[in-house]
């Protein structure tokens, strides 16, 4: 199965993404851990991506399509992946596609997480991440069970320095402009799947669960 998680800054894809991956046996695939990885491993494409990065300059589409692909070709993607941060703009969708047809593959799902903008700056710059394994929490919704030390690695948590409230609200001002079109995008191809993302955790893992297990 080949899910995309799309939602705006704070939607909780990672959170949700986690057990999702968990319960369905799949890689996830944050845009993120790819270039990191890429680049540590001096990968073509990853070589091609450091040079933008060591310049603070913005990665291309092509590059990013690139390494994007190179990740999908390993073999733990074979009985399918989750994306989440990628695509992020109707040209991404389309190489995305053609990347995909060419492996003989498609996305079956697309799981949009709605939530209220006004929630969303209050989850954004409450959030905190583990420095060492990149897991997510939230001083109120999800605190860790040691303030400041991850539970899954006891790495070190951080907030951000784009979280912000004024950063928080030009990111998702961002999202707005470049992103939520993907959701006409993948619409026209009826594969969106929203999910209420203000309930509990628990009840956004089964709802997002039921839906791609076809009970909803």
């Amino acid at each position: 199965m080949n899910i995309l998680f799309m939602g705006p800054p704070g939607a909780g894809k990672g959170t949700q993404a986690e057990r999702i991956v968990d319960e369905f046996r799949v890689p996830h695939i944050s845009t993120g851990d790819v270039f990191r990885a890429a680049m540590r491993e001096g990968t073509p494409m990853g070589i091609e991506a450091k040079k933008y990065v060591d310049q603070g300059l913005y990665v291309t589409d092509e590059i990013t399509n690139g390494i994007v692909k190179e990740r999908l070709e390993q073999p733990d993607c074979a009985g399918g992946f989750l994306l989440d941060g990628y695509p992020r703009t109707i040209a991404q969708a389309e190489a995305l596609d053609e990347m995909l047809a060419a492996m003989g593959k498609r996305i079956h799902h697309v799981i949009d997480l709605k939530v209220d903008r006004n929630l969303l700056l209050g989850r954004l710059t409450g959030r905190r991440i583990c420095k060492s394994c990149g897991s997510t929490y939230h001083v109120l919704f999800n605190p860790p069970k040691t303030e400041g030390v991850c539970d899954k690695c006891s790495g070190e948590l951080y907030q951000r320095s784009d979280d912000s409230e004024e950063k928080v609200g030009t990111r998702l001002d961002e999202y707005t402009t470049k992103t939520a079109p993907l959701l006409e995008y993948y619409g026209q191809k009826d594969l969106v799947r929203s999910v209420d993302g203000e309930q509990d955790i628990d009840k956004v893992t089964a709802d997002i669960s039921s839906l791609l297990r076809g009970k909803a």
